[in-house]
């Protein structure tokens, strides 16, 4: 992708991630990621109604008459979009790759954190950590890191889940939220997972394309794995070999919802042939619900 594609492609991101935040994405995002805790704001005069166990005694004394404390929501968060770039995200089989769906998602998640006056921060990795970037707020933060998300360029192939994880867990402070956003063609990495769960609010966002699931009757194809480089040659005239493709995929993506389930890690899953913001609105309201 050249850089005027590129630059094409944030201005048409950007427009469309604008009128969805505007209009659902930054209240569902408010309501279910809240601030940690509250904070002290201000004493006012006491007014009927109001909790007997706010008063502040010792202005109250000081005054004559009784203040009570006022306390705000500590709001700001820090939102972490850590995210798979190695080399099988590059694959796509309609218009749009793995990669380029996941530089929108985090756009829309981004654009959501900075409308509640939140940070947000960028990891790309591969099978290391490729790319860092602080968080910040702002908007021209949010579209610098739309824009390393599409113009990043792999030095590794492979996918390390756990690397990533724990890099996230040494540069945040507890109580992050962090997005990991992947295609989870990896192993290894329940236990970083669960940890990372315990000190954060980790949400899984699963990409994957239609051809990872099933594959058409076009006869002999070539399929090559995009991190080890490995091939193989399937004929799918065959019922039964496009029958133990389709198995394969799925006993893998019951094992992943099943880590996810066992850890107590909200999950996300997503279609590159399919809408990803009814996943997302339903992610979000079926959270605010439980909350």
């Amino acid at each position: 992708m050249s850089e005027k594609d590129i630059l094409k492609k944030i201005q048409r991101i950007e427009i469309f991630t604008d009128r969805l935040v505007s209009t659902v994405f930054a209240g569902e995002y408010e309501s279910v990621f809240k601030g940690q805790g509250i904070t002290f704001d201000e004493v006012r005069e006491y007014q009927v109604g109001d909790e007997i166990r706010t008063i502040d005694w010792n202005v109250t004394a000081r005054m004559g008459q009784a203040y009570i404390k006022k306390y705000v929501e500590e709001r700001e968060l820090v939102m972490m979009l850590v995210v798979d770039m190695s080399a099988s995200t590059s694959f796509g089989s309609i218009a749009e790759t793995k990669a380029e769906i996941a530089a929108e998602i985090a756009a829309l998640l981004a654009f959501s954190a900075i409308k509640n006056n939140d940070k947000v921060g960028l990891i790309c990795f591969t099978d290391t950590v490729e790319h860092f970037v602080a968080p910040r707020k702002g908007r021209r933060h949010v579209l610098r890191v739309v824009r390393d998300i599409l113009h990043f360029q792999p030095r590794q192939p492979g996918t390390n889940i756990e690397t990533a994880l724990g890099f996230a867990d040494r540069v945040l402070k507890p109580h992050s939220v962090v997005f990991l956003i992947s295609d989870f063609k990896d192993t290894g990495y329940e236990k970083q997972l669960r940890l990372s769960s315990k000190q954060h609010s980790l949400i899984a966002i699963t990409l994957q394309d239609r051809r990872e699931v099933e594959l058409p009757n076009v006869g002999l194809i070539e399929l090559e794995e995009a991190e080890s480089g490995e091939t193989i040659v399937i004929d799918t005239r065959s019922e039964e070999a496009r029958q133990l493709y389709e198995e394969h995929n799925q006993h893998a993506d019951a094992e992943r919802r099943q880590i996810f389930r066992s850890n107590q890690i909200d999950a996300i899953h997503i279609r590159t042939d399919e809408p990803y913001v009814k996943p997302l609105i339903r992610f979000f309201r079926q959270r605010a619900a439980r909350s």
